[in-house]
């Protein structure tokens, strides 16, 4: 059993991170379009625009029940066959987008989950006042579904960021595809995938910390 070459785990340090910031880049993307969609998806969900739910539901059930690589691969080799604009696209934007629907179906439960968890008697206060369903959407329950749904979102965050690491497969350059190279031309496999998965350790885990602190923030208007 051969020694771990330290030397060459802190040489390969900077150089990973130096990629962080594309990583951190596809995934703050990513959350904030899925976020969008998924609130979007949520609402429908709750309020059950006729001809339209069944295509959410269909949505939802795709992207849940498939498993992202191959969504990953569906977007970046398989669609351009079929649709000729995208073959325009590059790596980092078939991930972002495959992260971005892959999420959202995940989140639009978590959201609908926080909408449905408001109180009914805040649905009936916003409209014995004669708000309509808009306005007691974006006023009331949202509002109160977003400190519901917070913790949830942050953890579909944190399995976003870790989501990232496959879109070596599609020959984008983040944590994880300059660690293959590097392990390439080294063959240190196990220290350069040591290295990163510690890194990844590292970033999740502050995550998690501001996750708490932002649990606390919310419930402090709660707190007796």
């Amino acid at each position: 059993m051969r020694a771990l070459d330290l030397d060459y785990m802190l040489g390969l340090v900077p150089v990973i991170l130096g990629y962080v910031p594309l990583t951190l880049f596809m995934a703050v993307v990513a959350m904030a379009c899925a976020l969008v969609l998924a609130s979007l998806l949520a609402v429908e969900r709750v309020v059950r625009v006729p001809g339209l739910d069944w295509l959410v539901v269909l949505f939802i059930s795709f992207f849940r029940g498939t498993p992202l690589l191959v969504q990953l691969f569906l977007f970046y080799y398989g669609l351009p066959q079929v649709i000729g604009f995208l073959t325009q696209i590059n790596g980092v934007t078939a991930a972002i987008m495959g992260l971005t629907l892959h999420f959202s179906a995940y989140m639009a439960e978590a959201i609908r989950a926080a909408i449905t968890g408001v109180d009914r008697s805040q649905w009936e206060a916003a409209q014995s006042i004669g708000m309509t369903q808009g306005q007691m959407m974006r006023r009331i329950v949202l509002p109160q579904a977003a400190r519901i749904a917070a913790p949830t979102l942050v953890n579909y965050f944190i399995d976003m960021i870790k989501g990232t690491s496959l879109a070596f497969t599609l020959g984008v350059t983040e944590m994880m595809g300059a660690t293959q190279k590097e392990a390439s031309g080294s063959f240190l496999y196990f220290e350069a995938f040591l290295v990163v998965a510690i890194l990844y350790w590292i970033i999740v885990e502050t995550l998690n910390q501001g996750q708490k602190q932002l649990e606390t923030h919310l419930n402090k208007a709660y707190a007796r």
